[in-house]
Protein backbone atom coordinates (compact mmCIF):
# COMPACT_ATOMS: atom_id res chain seq x y z
CA UNK A 1 0.00 0.00 0.00
CA UNK A 2 1.26 3.41 -1.10
CA UNK A 3 2.16 5.80 1.97
CA UNK A 4 0.32 9.34 0.82
CA UNK A 5 3.02 12.12 0.38
CA UNK A 6 1.33 14.17 3.34
CA UNK A 7 2.28 11.08 5.67
CA UNK A 8 6.04 11.99 5.50
CA UNK A 9 7.18 14.75 7.77
CA UNK A 10 7.13 18.26 5.93
CA UNK A 11 8.22 21.69 7.28
CA UNK A 12 5.44 23.78 8.86
CA UNK A 13 4.36 26.98 7.66
CA UNK A 14 3.04 29.15 10.22
CA UNK A 15 2.25 32.48 10.53
CA UNK A 16 -1.08 33.13 12.86
CA UNK A 17 -0.64 30.17 14.65
CA UNK A 18 0.29 26.45 14.96
CA UNK A 19 -3.37 25.28 15.60
CA UNK A 20 -4.60 26.58 11.90
CA UNK A 21 -2.06 23.95 10.62
CA UNK A 22 -2.85 19.98 10.13
CA UNK A 23 -0.90 17.37 9.50
CA UNK A 24 -2.84 16.17 6.12
CA UNK A 25 -4.83 18.05 3.38
CA UNK A 26 -7.62 20.56 4.26
CA UNK A 27 -9.88 21.66 2.17
CA UNK A 28 -12.17 24.36 2.74
CA UNK A 29 -15.13 25.95 1.19
CA UNK A 30 -15.09 30.02 1.39
CA UNK A 31 -18.21 32.03 0.94
CA UNK A 32 -18.59 35.63 0.34
CA UNK A 33 -21.97 37.66 0.73
CA UNK A 34 -22.53 41.05 0.30
CA UNK A 35 -25.03 42.30 2.51
CA UNK A 36 -25.16 45.65 2.03
CA UNK A 37 -23.26 48.12 -0.30
CA UNK A 38 -20.73 49.00 3.26
CA UNK A 39 -20.29 45.59 4.55
CA UNK A 40 -19.10 42.15 3.12
CA UNK A 41 -18.81 38.50 5.21
CA UNK A 42 -16.67 35.64 4.22
CA UNK A 43 -16.99 31.88 6.31
CA UNK A 44 -14.75 29.26 5.80
CA UNK A 45 -16.22 26.06 6.47
CA UNK A 46 -14.47 22.65 6.07
CA UNK A 47 -16.27 19.70 3.46
CA UNK A 48 -18.42 18.38 6.57
CA UNK A 49 -19.93 22.09 6.77
CA UNK A 50 -18.29 23.29 10.28
CA UNK A 51 -17.33 27.21 10.66
CA UNK A 52 -14.11 27.31 10.48
CA UNK A 53 -13.44 31.52 10.46
CA UNK A 54 -14.96 34.65 9.05
CA UNK A 55 -14.25 37.79 8.23
CA UNK A 56 -16.57 41.14 8.78
CA UNK A 57 -15.38 44.38 7.22
CA UNK A 58 -16.81 46.96 4.60
CA UNK A 59 -16.59 46.39 1.03
CA UNK A 60 -16.44 49.72 -1.65
CA UNK A 61 -15.27 52.23 1.09
CA UNK A 62 -11.93 53.30 1.70
CA UNK A 63 -10.56 52.48 4.88
CA UNK A 64 -9.64 49.15 3.70
CA UNK A 65 -10.02 47.05 7.01
CA UNK A 66 -11.00 43.58 7.71
CA UNK A 67 -11.14 41.38 11.24
CA UNK A 68 -10.84 37.54 10.73
CA UNK A 69 -12.71 36.22 13.86
CA UNK A 70 -12.47 32.31 14.71
CA UNK A 71 -16.36 30.95 15.18
CA UNK A 72 -17.19 32.15 18.32
CA UNK A 73 -16.57 35.75 16.77
CA UNK A 74 -13.09 36.37 19.03
CA UNK A 75 -10.55 38.25 16.32
CA UNK A 76 -7.80 36.53 15.58
CA UNK A 77 -6.39 39.00 12.52
CA UNK A 78 -7.05 42.76 11.40
CA UNK A 79 -6.02 43.25 8.03
CA UNK A 80 -5.49 46.92 7.23
CA UNK A 81 -4.86 48.03 3.46
CA UNK A 82 -4.19 51.26 1.24
CA UNK A 83 -4.95 51.72 -2.03
CA UNK A 84 -2.44 52.85 -4.31
CA UNK A 85 -2.74 53.78 -7.92
CA UNK A 86 -2.85 50.11 -9.95
CA UNK A 87 -2.02 48.35 -7.09
CA UNK A 88 -3.17 47.99 -3.20
CA UNK A 89 -0.57 47.45 0.22
CA UNK A 90 -1.74 45.79 3.36
CA UNK A 91 -0.81 45.08 6.39
CA UNK A 92 -1.97 41.90 8.68
CA UNK A 93 -1.50 42.77 12.73
CA UNK A 94 -2.29 40.18 15.46
CA UNK A 95 -5.49 40.26 17.29
CA UNK A 96 -7.40 43.40 16.93
CA UNK A 97 -5.18 46.01 16.44
CA UNK A 98 -6.11 49.62 16.14
CA UNK A 99 -2.76 51.33 15.53
CA UNK A 100 -1.54 51.25 11.99
CA UNK A 101 2.06 49.63 12.70
CA UNK A 102 1.25 47.80 15.79
CA UNK A 103 1.80 43.54 16.16
CA UNK A 104 2.48 43.10 12.51
CA UNK A 105 2.69 40.09 11.07
CA UNK A 106 3.24 40.06 7.47
CA UNK A 107 2.38 42.60 5.02
CA UNK A 108 1.21 42.33 1.10
CA UNK A 109 2.03 43.98 -1.63
CA UNK A 110 1.72 43.77 -5.69
CA UNK A 111 5.17 43.10 -6.83
CA UNK A 112 3.88 45.26 -10.69
CA UNK A 113 1.14 46.25 -11.80
CA UNK A 114 1.76 45.87 -15.57
CA UNK A 115 2.99 42.17 -15.19
CA UNK A 116 1.18 39.96 -17.73
CA UNK A 117 -0.17 37.23 -14.84
CA UNK A 118 -0.83 38.55 -11.52
CA UNK A 119 2.20 38.18 -8.87
CA UNK A 120 1.45 38.94 -5.03
CA UNK A 121 4.61 39.31 -2.61
CA UNK A 122 3.95 38.42 1.34
CA UNK A 123 6.73 39.65 3.18
CA UNK A 124 6.87 38.24 7.37
CA UNK A 125 7.16 40.04 10.33
CA UNK A 126 8.47 44.08 9.93
CA UNK A 127 10.76 42.62 6.55
CA UNK A 128 9.10 44.11 4.24
CA UNK A 129 11.92 45.99 2.91
CA UNK A 130 13.32 42.46 1.81
CA UNK A 131 14.26 42.39 -1.99
CA UNK A 132 13.49 38.49 -1.98
CA UNK A 133 9.88 37.71 -0.63
CA UNK A 134 8.78 35.25 2.35
CA UNK A 135 5.92 33.75 0.10
CA UNK A 136 4.40 34.12 -3.31
CA UNK A 137 1.09 34.63 -5.14
CA UNK A 138 1.09 33.60 -8.68
CA UNK A 139 -2.47 34.01 -11.03
CA UNK A 140 -4.36 35.35 -13.86
CA UNK A 141 -5.80 39.03 -13.95
CA UNK A 142 -8.69 37.65 -15.36
CA UNK A 143 -9.39 35.69 -12.84
CA UNK A 144 -9.69 35.22 -8.80
CA UNK A 145 -8.30 31.76 -8.72
CA UNK A 146 -4.98 31.93 -7.77
CA UNK A 147 -1.82 29.62 -6.30
CA UNK A 148 0.87 30.57 -2.93
CA UNK A 149 4.05 29.20 -2.74
CA UNK A 150 7.01 29.04 -0.34
CA UNK A 151 9.52 29.35 -2.29
CA UNK A 152 9.36 26.42 -5.00
CA UNK A 153 7.11 24.81 -2.58
CA UNK A 154 2.90 25.16 -3.37
CA UNK A 155 1.69 25.51 0.03
CA UNK A 156 -2.41 26.37 -1.03
CA UNK A 157 -4.36 26.51 -4.34
CA UNK A 158 -7.91 28.77 -4.48
CA UNK A 159 -10.23 28.33 -7.16
CA UNK A 160 -12.27 31.23 -7.48
CA UNK A 161 -15.93 29.56 -8.63
CA UNK A 162 -17.70 32.35 -10.27
CA UNK A 163 -21.10 32.53 -11.77
CA UNK A 164 -23.07 35.58 -13.16
CA UNK A 165 -26.54 34.57 -11.06
CA UNK A 166 -24.44 34.49 -7.69
CA UNK A 167 -22.35 37.59 -8.74
CA UNK A 168 -25.60 39.35 -9.12
CA UNK A 169 -27.32 37.92 -5.91
CA UNK A 170 -24.25 39.21 -3.92
CA UNK A 171 -22.85 35.87 -3.35
CA UNK A 172 -19.57 34.09 -4.42
CA UNK A 173 -17.69 30.72 -3.30
CA UNK A 174 -14.00 29.62 -3.22
CA UNK A 175 -12.66 26.13 -3.03
CA UNK A 176 -9.34 26.52 -1.23
CA UNK A 177 -7.03 23.43 -0.87
CA UNK A 178 -4.27 23.48 2.37
CA UNK A 179 -1.38 21.52 1.97
CA UNK A 180 -0.36 19.74 4.94
CA UNK A 181 1.09 21.58 8.17
CA UNK A 182 0.61 24.80 6.18
CA UNK A 183 -1.53 27.75 8.50
CA UNK A 184 -5.03 27.51 6.71
CA UNK A 185 -5.90 31.21 8.83
CA UNK A 186 -2.91 32.48 6.57
CA UNK A 187 -4.37 31.37 3.27
CA UNK A 188 -7.93 32.66 3.88
CA UNK A 189 -6.47 35.91 4.97
CA UNK A 190 -4.65 35.69 1.82
CA UNK A 191 -7.88 34.98 -0.33
CA UNK A 192 -9.50 38.34 1.86
CA UNK A 193 -6.73 40.38 0.60
CA UNK A 194 -6.96 39.43 -3.15
CA UNK A 195 -10.38 39.45 -3.06
CA UNK A 196 -10.95 42.76 -1.67
CA UNK A 197 -7.93 43.94 -3.67
CA UNK A 198 -9.63 43.47 -6.57
CA UNK A 199 -12.83 45.12 -5.55
CA UNK A 200 -13.98 48.13 -7.69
Amino acid sequence: MKVPDWAYGVPPVSVIGESYCTPYPLELIVKKKINKLSSSQFEAFDLSGNLLLKVDGGVWNFKLKRVLLDPSGFPILTLRGKALAFRHKWKAHAGESTHDNSNILFSVKQSHPLQIKKQINIYLANKFKKKEPDFLITGAYTSLSFKVYEGRRLIAEVKHNFTLESFCKGKEKYRVKVYPEVDYAFIVALLVILDESDTP
